[in-house]
């Protein structure tokens, strides 16, 4: 199986910013209305606030300037109103976009967790599950902030600072254009901070997921880092790729302290430049006392927006980078789709064919042959075939083709004479049901585990719990009753609560609970002790009977369940028969079973007398 791998770091043909974030729209257009009207009062608070200096002139120019300190109060009484409807606007600002932007993001997770599960086995194949993590958390938790923080101040901002300059202009033209021409090196060095920023911010976000996949990976394999004693060398690993993200997130500030460089630096600049030029007009009497210090004023309400845009910009190229990686895997191609005109199964009887089935995967060079060969085998309704072959013979590569885990890249396979291709996947899986060597339970109960395949019991209590009872009495999963709240205790994550043999059965359990037409049981029994492993077979001898069933056979006395056995050599089928026939006529086939361990088969006759 392909290693894990991740996509281009730097996507060729990167789109503009603008567009980029532009893709976000639908998930953000309910909440619109609500970012909108947040905008809108953000700009009556910025507008109230270059209102002040206003009232500061008049008072200046007038009672100030004539010595009549008994218009103070009122002023006061109008400053002080007009600061407590700024803050008012800021509250409401804050009430009206941080609850949609949550929304935002759900929506936007579910999406993802939906496409998640949607896309074929051959994409998490490729994929780090700590990627995928950070994409999920890490990415649509900064689109969430910059929707509900950075994208309104952003704009609001920008508007407020427009509007600023007109109002300096309206104070003394020659002072705003002094202003605005010191400004020019700011949006000069913005332009030029968007084109490092963003590769080192995609380089960053790209490392927390390498980091959150060796973490989740040191996590699931402590026993084995313990077992190993290599705990220290994990930790050394980490530590290097902790580094590289550290070095990572340094060059980040150094590019951000840079533009903050600017942003602070040239508002200082531009401010004693208009001071001088403000002290040689009012002296030459072309500005009033008042308008110099309500232009001050009004400067010093910009200065806020100003120095926003620094950190609102690597904010909105986070997100942009954010937003990148998110669309990665929403834009990845599912080559496993349901039919535009499906077929149905209504009675299924278990017929199954591979018809010069052929599968490779998709990244395989193409001098290596393919995993699965030309396979032709039928399996006939209540037949139970198994799956006998060395070591990457194709065994489990082809148990997975029933259910469409992958799909064939040559040939078919039919149920009931339907390709399998031809059905929709929800049908096609309630019709196969599968249980693997490796068991995955889910951090639930006994319970919901076993009935994970039946979702057409959650109303019927009484049906569910019969049928509940009846599978784990046949994957012998006694040791249920003796949990702490039996079948409703929880299991734990991946079920480690629980030894190999435990979990095996209830997965076991699971696959027999769903009632399916076909039976593909990869090695279910791999990690049964023998006399366990007999009274598991005995109780599947009851359910084989009436289902067809393609088995996965690593153990002489897993073959003894079969009615007829399968040998795989280098991924095509080479002989079918039965058992006996073939230990008498096949060569290969007496070398794979005496390669198989089976030293306690006395015991097992015993149990099954």
């Amino acid at each position: 199986m392909p290693q894990p791998t991740v996509p281009p770091r730097t996507p060729p043909g990167r789109p503009s910013t603008t567009r980029a974030l532009a893709r976000l729209l639908p998930y953000a257009r309910p909440a619109l209305p609500r970012l909108v009207l947040g905008m809108v009062v953000a700009l009556v608070a910025a507008v109230v606030a270059l209102l002040i200096p206003l009232v500061l002139q008049r008072l200046v120019d007038g009672p100030l300037s004539g010595g009549d300190a008994s218009q103070v109060w009122p002023a006061f009484a109008v400053v002080l109103g007009l600061g407590l409807v700024e803050a008012a606007m800021i509250a409401a600002r804050r009430r009206l976009v941080l609850t949609p932007s949550t929304h935002v993001e759900a929506s936007m997770r579910n999406s993802l967790y939906a496409k998640l599960q949607d896309l074929p086995v051959a994409f998490h194949d490729r994929w780090q599950s700590g990627q995928l993590l950070s994409r999920s958390v890490s990415d649509l938790s900064l689109i969430r902030r910059w929707l509900a923080f950075g994208l309104v101040l952003l704009v609001v901002n920008v508007l407020t600072i427009v509007v600023g300059f007109v109002v300096l202009f309206f104070y003394s033209w020659v002072l705003a254009l002094i202003f605005v021409v010191a400004s020019v090196p700011v949006f000069v060095v913005s332009l030029a901070f968007e084109k490092r920023y963003s590769v080192v911010a995609r380089r960053s976000q790209d490392q927390v997921g390498d980091l959150a996949t060796s973490v989740e990976e040191s996590v699931h394999g402590i026993r084995v880092l313990k077992a190993f004693g290599r705990g220290a060398h994990s930790l050394r690993e980490f530590a290097k790729q902790a580094e590289e993200l550290r070095g990572t997130e340094i060059e980040k500030a150094k590019a951000i302290s840079k533009l903050w460089l600017w942003l602070l630096l040239v508002p200082d600049v531009a401010f004693a430049l208009c001071l001088l030029g403000g002290i040689a007009l009012a002296a030459d009497g072309q500005l009033t006392v008042g308008q110099l210090f309500a232009f001050f004023a009004t400067a010093t309400v910009l200065r806020w927006p100003v120095e926003s845009i620094g950190f609102l910009l690597s904010m909105t190229f986070d997100t942009r980078t954010a937003a990148d990686r998110f669309f990665e895997v929403m834009d990845s191609v599912n080559t496993v789709t349901d039919p535009d005109e499906p077929a149905t199964i209504d009675e299924p009887r278990g017929r199954l064919v591979f018809e010069s089935t052929h599968f490779r995967y998709q990244d395989s060079p193409a001098q290596y042959p393919d995993l699965v060969n030309g396979v032709d085998l039928a399996i006939e309704p209540g037949e139970t075939m198994a799956l006998v072959g060395l070591t990457g013979s194709g065994k489990t590569t082809l148990l997975a083709l029933v259910p469409r885990l992958y799909d064939v890249t040559g040939g078919r396979v039919t149920l009931d004479g339907v390709d399998v291709r031809d059905l929709t996947r929800a049908e096609l899986r309630r019709h196969v049901g599968m249980a693997f060597e490796d068991a995955t339970l889910f951090s639930a109960s006994v319970r919901e585990n076993v009935l994970l395949g039946r979702p057409d019991l959650v109303d019927d209590p009484v049906e569910a719990d019969r049928v509940l009872r009846e599978a784990l009495d046949i994957a012998q999963a006694d040791f249920v009753d003796r949990l702490p709240e039996g079948v409703d205790s929880r299991v734990g994550e991946e079920g480690l609560s629980l030894s190999g043999g435990q979990r095996q059965r209830l997965a076991l359990a699971r696959a027999v609970a769903a009632r399916p037409a076909v039976l593909v049981l990869d090695d279910p029994l791999s990690a049964l002790d023998v006399d366990t492993e007999a009274r598991v077979e005995a109780g599947l001898r009851r359910v084989l009977a009436s289902t067809t069933s393609l088995i996965v056979a690593h153990r002489p006395s897993t073959v003894t369940l079969a009615d007829r056995v399968a040998l795989l050599e280098n991924g095509t089928v080479t002989a079918v028969g039965t058992h006996s026939d073939l230990l008498a006529t096949n060569e290969h086939y007496r070398y794979v079973i005496s390669s198989l361990d089976d030293d306690t088969a006395p015991r097992r006759e015993e149990v099954l007398a």
